[in-house]
């Protein structure tokens, strides 16, 4: 296919902020130029970055802000944990199995209007949520809300390779990563800012105008798509499968208490999660195509990275999942409070993370990944000591948050280099994808495995913090962190294996 700079329609010569560009983009799918009065700035390129940096900013802010409001949306809608934590499991199991899609689509079609269909997608669906009148419909629009912030994340990091030279990517994924971590620092403080003053709905509304703002931003400032291939055509047998597979599996782990684990149910979702999974992965072998390259997973370092990158995330937002609660009915906190509180971890993780990629460019990836988890694991240690709801021990519980952060930001940015220097340069679209796909599903499988252990060591009877005595949650609170650090010491075991970064054989 064309250059879409290459057109000659007279239509395509239009500004942005004409009728034409408009009509054009609506009918014909045609992506509209950048305003001219901005393409033409020595820093053009860094009007995209920033404009990218928004969206990335949005979408850590609505990841972390939704784990404060889980302990209101429990006490409004009287509703178990098990049901309450698919609020944060379906927005994150819908970006694990859309993200590699639209990604695909996007290297089909161009960028720039899959992009901007996003943030209308996610703020259509965050307007929705602060609508639903019961938690069925909130989890419905969650995952409407997810598919638009799929369409942005499967985007955003390309957009902004396509728009800077070789050698100032790392600059400009440098800053998407800063804006993330201010989101995911910001988030947890905003949602409980919100929860005490406005209500958990506004938690949701708030993303419309800023997402109305990226959307004008957008279409003003983003470049064409400056090439397109449709070679090979689209994965349809994977994309269809994909969903299925990964839901099953992380429902049956999110569902193990309430269904109990004998249950015909959860032996028939995992079965079903597991016959789809295998069907996907000979979808993806026969694939001209595929959606998650299996040529990929034959070097083993990209493997065992990726399996560290999945635990790293499980226990990152299992702690996102447990803290709230603890905070909120063993410290008897404000939501405001708990989420200033719960702010450390982020900020630290943001603070760190440089320091662990400076670390592994010059001592390799084993010596800050190893760091990182074994820091990660003595926070949890805190946590797990202290944890009992004493005024006492609360500074503990606030170092423990920090060195836990410090942990994941030396971890997390050595594990990815790790992961991407394992592929070869001409998959590294598509050991993105598999590397966003792990982190999703270690994200979901987190939460998910948090709330069913909270649960079960609450007591089947029950399977809610709500009038549980604060000795009895702080005991089911350090089960869950007990469980984190097994996870934890795991992916410090992945990480110092031999032979990081080794490249598959190439096929």
């Amino acid at each position: 296919m064309a250059e879409q700079d290459s057109a000659t329609d007279s239509d395509d010569t239009a500004g942005p902020l004409s009728l034409s560009a408009l009509r054009g983009a609506l009918f014909q799918g045609r992506e509209p130029r950048p305003l001219e009065a901005i393409a033409r700035l020595p820093s053009y390129r860094w009007f995209i970055v920033g404009t990218v940096c928004i969206g990335s900013c949005m979408s850590q802010i609505d990841a972390s802000m939704t784990q404060v409001l889980l302990p209101r949306l429990e006490r409004d809608f009287a509703a178990p944990l098990a049901n309450v934590s698919w609020v944060a499991v379906c927005y994150l199991l819908t970006l694990a199995s859309f993200t590699p899609i639209f990604g695909r689509l996007a290297d089909m079609f161009g960028r720039k209007l899959f992009y901007m269909a996003g943030f209308l997608l996610f703020i259509i669906g965050s307007a929705l949520c602060g609508l639903a009148p019961d938690l069925g419909t909130l989890i419905a629009c969650r995952i409407a809300q997810a598919v638009g912030a799929a369409l942005i994340t499967a985007n955003s990091t390309a957009i902004i390779v396509m728009a800077t030279p070789a050698e100032e990517h790392g600059r400009g994924l440098g800053l998407q990563s800063a804006a993330q971590a201010i989101g995911l620092g910001a988030g947890p403080a905003i949602g409980g800012l919100l929860l005490d003053t406005l209500g958990w709905r506004w938690a949701f509304w708030v993303n419309v105008p800023v997402g109305l703002t990226a959307i004008l931003l957008g279409w003003l400032v983003i470049p064409r798509t400056r090439a397109i291939s449709n070679a090979g055509g689209f994965d349809w047998r994977g994309a269809i499968l994909i969903a299925p597979a990964l839901t099953a599996i992380v429902a049956a782990l999110n569902q193990v208490h309430a269904w109990g684990p004998t249950s015909p149910l959860l032996i028939a979702c995992l079965l079903a999660g597991v016959i789809c999974l295998i069907l996907f992965v000979r979808a993806e072998r026969r694939a001209a195509t595929p959606l998650l390259d299996p040529a990929l997973f034959r070097a083993p370092s990209f493997v065992l990275g990726n399996a560290a990158n999945f635990l790293s995330y499980a226990v990152l937002f299992g702690v996102f999942f447990v803290i709230p609660f603890a905070l909120i009915r063993i410290y008897d906190l404000s939501e405001l409070s708990s989420g200033l509180r719960l702010s450390i971890l982020p900020a630290a993780l943001g603070l760190v993370a440089p320091l662990g990629g400076a670390l592994s460019d010059r001592f390799g990836v084993r010596l800050p990944a190893c760091a990182g988890m074994l820091l990660c694991i003595a926070g949890l240690g805190l946590l797990y000591a202290f944890l009992d709801g004493s005024a006492a021990g609360l500074p503990f519980v606030m170092l423990g948050l920090a060195a836990f952060g410090a942990g994941q930001g030396l971890f997390i940015s050595p594990n990815g280099s790790a992961i991407m220097a394992a592929a070869p340069t001409e998959m590294a679209g598509e050991a993105g994808s598999a590397l966003n796909v792990a982190r999703y599903m270690g994200i979901s499988a987190g939460i998910a495995g948090a709330s069913s252990l909270l649960a079960f060591s609450l007591g089947r009877t029950t399977g809610s913090t709500l009038g549980i005595a604060t000795s009895q949650l702080a005991s089911a609170s350090r089960d869950v962190l007990l469980m984190l650090i097994c996870l934890a010491a795991v992916a410090m075991l992945l990480s110092a294996r031999p032979g990081l970064a080794q490249p598959p054989a190439n096929t």
